[in-house]
């Protein structure tokens, strides 16, 4: 039972993010760089978060004495920081494979690498938060013995799926805005990092924080897509499977002679 719940929860936590790095990324050597490279800004940040947080309690004195809100709030900027830090090194490269290209393009535009980076912010911050709880859901024991939430397990999956979307989605809007130099834009992403990431002390009343967060995921999605230049008319066209008929040109020859009825 505990591999199934285990095997379950990585399923549901990664299952959307795998099939994206499968069908968008994985044939494209350009995007699985791009991907390597978000990845490790992200643990950049990491970095220089637990440095930040083994120096207060050192400062303070005791373990607890640097406070757990302030400690995640710190995380999410130093993210944010990390991921202008993956777009401005994507930029210059951007610019550099332009230069090297024959026909002055580059052959991966930034809103792929927004999107790429994005998703590779959201896996690797998945696999960080729910490592841990995928190990102990393994085994042995049984969830809510002592009158805890039997949903931890399940609720954590839920979570971490929804964070690596919300990454996903941030990446292409944090892109675009620095692109626009659109100050609104940049304190939305960070604004629903800081909110994302507060509602998590919520838990274990999981009603409080899983609604509220996927309700978030979705609202950011939209904003994503269009931001990335999607329209309600190309969905329509996608599901419909549709294809527009190819434009031909019939060339007459000015020598031919009409035929005589």
């Amino acid at each position: 039972m505990g591999a199934a719940v285990c095997f379950g929860c990585a399923a549901i936590a990664f299952g959307p993010a795998a099939a994206l790095v499968l069908l968008t990324v994985a044939a494209e050597p350009l995007r699985v760089i791009v991907l390597v490279a978000g990845a490790f800004f992200w643990l950049l940040s990491l970095l220089a978060a637990s440095l930040l947080w083994l120096v207060s309690v050192r400062l303070g004195g005791r373990e607890d004495a640097a406070p757990l809100l302030l400690g995640a709030a710190a995380a999410v900027l130093l993210q944010e920081l990390c991921r202008f830090a993956c777009f401005k090194l994507l930029k210059k490269a951007d610019e550099g494979l332009a230069t090297l290209s024959e026909d002055g393009r580059s052959p991966i535009s930034l809103r792929q690498m927004a999107y790429v980076s994005g998703l590779s912010f959201g896996i690797i911050s998945g696999v960080f938060s729910i490592v841990n709880i995928l190990a102990d859901s393994a085994g042995p024991g049984t969830v809510g013995i002592h009158g805890d939430s039997p949903y931890y397990f399940i609720t954590s999956a839920f979570l971490t799926m929804a964070l690596v979307l919300l990454h996903t989605f941030w990446g292409v809007i944090f892109f675009d805005a620095c692109e626009r130099r659109h100050a609104g834009g940049l304190g939305l992403v960070v604004g629903g990092h800081l909110l994302a990431s507060g509602l998590t002390f919520l838990n274990p009343r999981y009603e409080a924080s899983l609604g509220p967060i996927f309700i978030l995921t979705l609202g950011t999605g939209l904003w994503a897509f269009g931001t990335a230049g999607g329209s309600f008319r190309n969905v329509l066209k996608c599901l419909s499977c549709k294809q527009e008929p190819e434009g031909r040109a019939v060339l007459y020859s000015a020598l031919q002679v009409p035929s005589e009825e």
